[in-house]
């Protein structure tokens, strides 16, 4: 098939690869042409594991395309994906303003018959406008159905999350297109002894696709703060957090996926997704107060940090120097969008300390995204981040912050203070090595 994608975030450009990578013909569609002509270099704006490869593979293949032209490339497509970004607006409701343009511009380049999907994360309701939109704009030849097709992929996993779904959501009411866009998925469906496993399939119509995906969101979200609720509990109450966590996770019905206290959730997807959720209960009528308390949890998950970090220092961040790190939401991602990180190193600064901070990937968002702050230095490795450092915090729970030299540490370290904000290390070995030492829900 030829398809085409608008928008090369996330979504968009690992999709693209991965449906050109499948044989397709593949266009994707950006706004910005300095991005647009490195994508066309094979450099990529974002950072995922194995994306380089496929994209460079496929472009040199000559099955993906970039363009900032929507003809020919709407034109040419039997299959087209909105795939834009819908940011949270003051309110907490998204931001549809990209997704309506982006809508409007399809429709006047539309030739033939095409299946337009929107995979932007958007309310319920959105796609019915979107196509409302397109009826009114496109050429009185051209024929369409629109269908709402959400994603579910995780940052650092994007790659492997696109080949191998959980389950792919097709939201439409129309037949044809149902059938293109299960053609146009099969290779994703399909085992090893080339039979297509339909319980992969979920067919459903297009409001239900739209909250599928804010649902699992914030269900996941919840799981999250549930988890950071208990191990505050545990921390008063004297009891281990992460084997009342790890217990609960035994229990089939509940699993341990997303039990993991820590220093809260962030990213381009929770913190939006739960905003969002929230203000479409509102606009319904309906007080979602279990999310709102979601909400709450992951900003007391946060400032927890905080908290802990004024105590060890005797309440005195005041001309302290405190080592950060982590800066990603996430390891295997340079995303900072909404991450803990942020919120805990404004805070600190707020407080007077003087912050050093290392990530292995997300420097230059880093640097984009704390340009001008005062108090802060971006440092060149984990113990440039510790030397002289009263208090130590881990925040991100990379994989070689997880075998430091811990002796080396102390020693470079003005005080032995540690908070391990995802539980990466044993208290008993960090106590061994002499540091006084915090994690969370221990």
């Amino acid at each position: 098939m030829t398809i085409t994608f608008v928008g090369h975030g996330y979504v968009g450009l690992v999709s693209a690869a991965v449906f050109a990578d499948l044989g397709n013909t593949v266009w994707v569609i950006g706004h910005t042409e300095e991005k647009i002509e490195n994508l066309k270099k094979g450099i990529i704006p974002i950072y995922e594991p194995g994306l380089d490869e496929l994209v460079k593979r496929n472009v040199k293949a000559g099955r993906l395309l970039f363009t900032l032209d929507y003809s020919p490339a709407v034109t040419k497509s039997d299959v087209i994906f909105i795939a834009v970004g819908t940011p949270p607006k003051q309110s907490g409701e998204a931001d549809l303003s990209v997704v309506f343009d982006v809508a409007e511009k399809v429709a006047k380049h539309l030739d033939g018959y095409t299946v337009v999907n929107v995979k932007s994360t958007v309310p319920v309701g959105t796609n019915r406008k979107v196509q409302k939109l397109i009826d009114e704009v496109k050429p009185e030849s051209a024929k369409f159905d629109i269908a709402s097709v959400p994603e579910f992929l995780r940052e650092g996993q994007a790659i492997s999350d696109t080949l191998h779904p959980d389950r792919i959501v097709i939201g439409t009411e129309e037949k044809r297109a149902e059938d293109i866009l299960i053609e146009l998925h099969s290779p994703l469906m399909t085992t090893l002894n080339g039979e297509r496993d339909k319980d992969r399939l979920f067919l459903c119509n297009i409001e239900t696709a739209e909250m599928v995906k804010y649902a699992s969101n914030a269900f996941l979200a919840t799981k999250i703060s549930f988890a950071n609720a208990i191990a505050q509990l545990s921390e008063v109450a004297g009891a281990d957090g992460l084997k009342v966590l790890e217990a609960m996770g035994l229990d089939k019905r509940i699993g341990m996926s997303f039990l993991n206290p820590g220093a809260g959730y962030g990213g381009s997807c929770f913190p939006k997704d739960v905003k969002a959720l929230l203000s479409i209960a509102k606009d319904y009528g309906y007080d979602f107060s279990l999310l709102q308390a979601v909400e709450d949890v992951n900003e007391e998950a946060m400032m927890g940090i905080v908290k802990k970090a004024k105590k060890f220092l005797d309440n005195k961040l005041d001309g302290r120097t405190v080592g950060v790190l982590g800066l990603s939401f996430k390891p295997d991602t340079d995303d900072m969008r909404d991450a803990p990180s942020l919120r805990i190193i404004n805070a600190l600064i707020d407080e007077g300390a003087e912050v050093k901070t290392y990530d292995p990937i997300a420097m230059d968002n880093a640097k984009r995204l704390l340009k001008g702050r005062i108090g802060i230095q971006l440092v060149k490795d984990s113990y440039e981040a510790a030397k002289d450092a009263d208090l130590l915090i881990i925040v991100t729970e990379w994989n070689e912050f997880r075998q430091l030299d811990l002796e080396k540490v102390k020693d470079i370290m003005r005080s032995p203070n540690l908070i391990d904000g995802r539980n990466i290390y044993s208290p008993a070995k960090a106590k061994k090595f002499g540091f006084r030492y915090a994690g969370v829900g221990r």
